[in-house]
Order: C-alpha cells, then structure tokens, then sequence
C-alpha cells in the first residue's frame, strides 16, 4: 500500500499527491520517516532535506526545506513550508552567495546585525548546497 505526499509553499505546490513508498522528514528533534498506515500526527519542521522514497528504498525525490508543518494521516504526507524546493531547481551559485553574505554577518557580530537572522540565513544556504549535492 503506497503514500501520497503534498509540499506545499506561499509560493506554489511542488508535489500534488505524489505516490511513494516512504518519505522522510527533518523534523525539529530529528529526521522521521513516514510509511504507509502511519500514525496520525501534525508536527513542526526543521530546515533539512525532505526525501520521498521508491519501493526499493531509493530516494527518488529530494527537496529543500525551510521549516513547516507536516500533517500526517494513515495514507497522506502534506507539508507546509515556508520555502521548498526540489533538489534539480536549486541554483548553487546563489546559495553559495548567500552562504557568503550570511558568513560576512556573522564575523561582523556588530550591533547592527541581527545574528539569530543570520545564523537562519546560513542554515538554508548549507541545507540548500547539501540538497543540491546529493543529487
């Protein structure tokens, strides 16, 4: 028995009801699968790589995730995050750029500048170059 899996952003819908085997999550106490007749369950998300997985254990999709919520139900994945996207659309050299700008911030620790932001800048450009990378 297959799941479906639904990602969701403001912006657009990157996957509608995408049938596989297995998706996993980066939650906010860790990466979490979710097989078929899954325990209903709404949780937070973490920024991190979401992989939906084939039959063989596979990954056949990978994403870029920056925090959400994911609604689980027994045949049903649905995330709402903030931003996604899928690891074939990642542009590498603006994620390096913005690695970058985030990096020149954070040595500055100036009164100026908000690190907490910063530090969240950073997380998404690397979790951004990993995702790009393991394709």
């Amino acid at each position: 028995m297959p799941i479906t899996v639904t990602i969701l952003t403001p912006d657009r819908c990157l996957l509608d009801g995408e049938t596989c085997h297995q998706v996993e999550l980066p939650g906010a106490g860790g990466t979490f699968g979710v097989l078929p007749d899954h325990t209903p369950l709404v949780t937070p998300l973490a920024v991190g790589e979401l992989r939906v997985l084939g039959p063989d254990g596979a990954v056949t999709r990978r994403f870029a995730i920056a925090r959400g919520f994911t609604e689980v139900t027994r045949e049903q994945v649905t995330v709402t995050a903030q931003a996604a996207e899928a690891a074939e659309e990642i542009d590498v050299d603006r994620a390096k750029a913005a690695r970058g700008r985030a990096e020149k911030r954070l040595r500055r620790r100036a009164e100026d500048v908000d690190v907490a932001r910063a530090e969240a800048a950073m997380a998404r450009a690397l979790n951004r170059l990993r995702v790009a990378s393991a394709r």
